[in-house]
């Protein structure tokens, strides 16, 4: 207990000083922090050590590759050339890399062995799933096997090391990171943001205990190419496919047995595969799911046992398999729950749209069927006698609401297939049967009224004439038109148009669309690269942005959406067109050969893909232009090619209006 203070005197005193809690530990912690520092200093001592022994223990297994000639050239993407990486998975010669160091279809390939000695190797077999080779080195010298760590083993925020062998042979290149995940890639990959580069492409990715966690390879899960992902490099977001899990299947590949990304063949309905429930809203003919008995409607909830509730996990329950794989399905169809197994393939027939050769009335209306704006001569519907406004109320014993639906329905059945129609007329209903048949590719030259007048809507209206669309997160600008007697019952389709290098002029470009947006209930958008000098492929989700934004103010009808543009502006537009499927339904484009990187889907019975494709005789890019056009037919893509003379130019105002009219049909049946 203190003692109040003594009265003073002349005698001397000793001062002591009471420490609050908070200076003790500020005391204790000053008198400790040379110790700290030493234990750091430790720590990171062993931390080195740990890292040097982890890869003294896989260096053996890493070899390092160089290939020797071949292309220049990829899809007009300039190849790199130098020594890159692989892994040792056999020890008779047989290695794994990346199928990104190959991509030239080199003459020679050479592998320098643990011994420094160096042999000539051959590609013998490739993993396209996955994105690996197989190698076979020409050698009696037995080669290090590393240990694979089992998918079950990793954990997020463990260590991870990336180990290459291309700038010396005599010491590996190193990048150290953590395991950011275990599932990407819709289960094919885990995930490190160690530095990650063609550097160590084909290389390990190992453990603090040197031990493999997976090959490292760049993959993307929108593409599936050699390439894709690569553009990740040194980003942080590297990937690596699980040793454990290629080591299952290193007999088929020494076998010389490629091996294929699964394919089931289904469409889901929706567009959020994060929410939307995996329900089948078409079986493609042919296809493994059709031969196995599932039907649109089916809703998937489990894969081999594994509940499923979301389209996402679906995709990650069959990213993971290989063609040949057989899986197990429980669909519930109703009140009921089917069982099925069904073996996955590597290819689907190519799908073809069918056609019953309607164009349908666009009139504002809440009756459910679709009413006929016009038949097509010479069509199955023409055939069977069905007319301008008879109403289709039902369609393979299905009841028809709007034109979603029919292509819903439709998207089950290919050309020459028979199918069941119910039509009112007047208040007769009439039944018919008929044979569908292939798309046209003639664009009817004259078509009646798409819908009726509607009387001029009261109230307050979202802006309509030139509007400038400004999207708070983007520093690019858009244009949009929309036309002055804009009708909010009225669905208006948007042509998306993609300005060549150089930017655009914007009185020329509103002078040749505003007539055509009046007349056939068009909005045109304008976006406009952050460079006018160029479009970078990342601005395509700036383009989808301006899409939804024009979406989300005005009524739109989604069968009439297009992408167009004259040459790089035609390139721009293929690369959105084909990143949007699913919202996306027309692709024109003038003297425009397609990316060379751009991976054309298959065509899909619901999300559908028109091209209108011009070239002019005297363009550099006609014979390309030919040749993807030939190909784009045998996957059955419902192409319009027209030839132009002379030298490359942009439309004329007769050709724009010939590409309205292609516009106006698109919502055809």
């Amino acid at each position: 207990m203190l003692q109040p203070q003594q009265p003073m005197t002349n005698r001397p005193r000793t001062r002591i000083r009471l420490l609050s809690l908070p200076s003790t530990i500020l005391l204790a912690t000053l008198l400790a922090l040379p110790s700290l520092a030493a234990a750091q200093d430790d720590l990171a001592a062993l931390e080195e050590q740990a890292v040097k022994a982890a890869v003294a223990r896989i260096a053996p297994s890493v070899l390092r590759i160089e290939t020797i000639g071949g292309l220049e050239r990829v899809d007009r993407m300039l190849v790199g050339t130098g020594a890159t990486t692989g892994l040792a998975v056999s020890a008779d010669g047989y290695v794994i890399s990346s199928a990104f160091n190959f991509i030239q279809k080199p003459a020679a390939i050479l592998v320098t062995l643990p011994s420094g000695k160096r042999a000539s190797a051959e590609i013998i077999a490739r993993d396209r799933s996955r994105m690996l080779v197989l190698l076979k080195v020409a050698t009696d010298e037995p080669l290090v096997v590393p240990a694979a760590v089992p998918r079950d083993q990793m954990a997020v925020g463990q260590w991870t090391i990336a180990v290459g062998r291309t700038f010396e042979q005599d010491e590996p290149n190193v990048s150290v990171g953590i395991l950011s995940a275990t599932s990407r890639i819709w289960g094919k990959a885990i995930q490190t943001d160690a530095k990650i580069s063609p550097g160590n492409y084909g290389g390990p990715l190992v453990d603090i205990r040197g031990r493999v966690l997976g090959v490292l390879v760049p993959l993307s899960p929108q593409q599936q190419d050699e390439v894709a992902g690569a553009e990740w490099y040194d980003s942080g977001i590297g990937f690596a496919v699980p040793l454990a899990e290629v080591l299952p299947h290193l007999d088929t590949l020494k076998r010389g047995d490629e091996l294929h990304p699964a394919l089931l063949g289904i469409t889901l309905k929706g567009n959020d595969i994060y929410s939307d429930p995996p329900e089948i809203v078409a079986c493609q003919p042919k296809s493994p799911a059709r031969l196995a008995g599932l039907q649109a409607g089916d809703v998937i909830v489990e894969v081999d046992g594994t509940k499923i509730v979301r389209q996402s996990q679906l995709r990650h329950a069959l990213g993971p398999r290989y063609a040949g794989d057989r899986v197990k399905l429980a669909v519930t169809r109703g009140d009921q729950r089917v069982e099925l197994s069904v073996e996955l393939a590597a290819k689907l027939e190519p799908y073809e749209n069918p056609f019953l050769g309607l164009l349908p009335d666009r009139s504002p209306t809440d009756k459910p069927g679709v009413t006929v704006r016009y038949v097509y001569p010479g069509s199955p519907a023409a055939n069977a006698g069905i007319a301008a406004q008879d109403r289709l109320v039902r369609l393979a014993d299905k009841p028809v609401t709007d034109v979603a639906s029919v292509w819903d329905i439709l998207g089950n059945y290919e050309p020459k297939q028979q199918v069941k129609l119910v039509f009112e007329r007047g208040s007769a209903t009439q039944e018919f049967e008929l044979e569908l048949a292939r798309l046209p590719t003639a664009i009817p030259e004259k078509l009646p009224a798409a819908r009726k007048p509607v009387e001029a809507a009261a109230g307050e209206q979202p802006p309509v004439g030139e509007v400038n669309l400004k999207l708070p997160e983007e520093t690019n600008e858009c244009l949009a038109y929309v036309p002055d007697d804009y009708h909010p019952e009225v669905a208006y389709g948007i042509v998306l148009w993609l300005h060549e290098p150089g930017g655009f002029d914007r009185g020329k470009l509103l002078s040749a669309w505003k007539d055509h947006c009046r007349a056939n209930d068009l909005i045109l958008l304008a976006p406009q690269a952050a460079d006018p000098s160029r479009w970078l492929p990342t601005e395509v989700d700036f383009v989808r942005k301006t899409m939804d934004e024009v979406i989300s103010r005005y009524r739109v009808d989604r069968t009439r959406i297009i992408a167009c543009g004259h040459q790089a502006g035609g390139a721009m537009a293929a690369l959105t067109a084909f990143s949007h499927r699913g919202l996306i339904r027309g692709l024109a484009v003038t003297d425009t050969a397609l990316p060379g990187r751009l991976q054309v889907p298959a065509n899909d019975p619901i999300e559908r893909l028109a091209l209108f494709i011009s070239v002019a005789e005297g363009s550099d890019a006609a014979q390309r232009v030919q040749e993807q056009v030939s190909r784009l037919q045998v996957m059955k893509y419902p192409v319009i090619l027209r030839k132009q003379s002379g030298d490359p130019r942009p439309l004329n105002d007769a050709e724009r209006a010939e590409l309205v009219r292609w516009i106006d049909t698109l919502d055809r049946l």
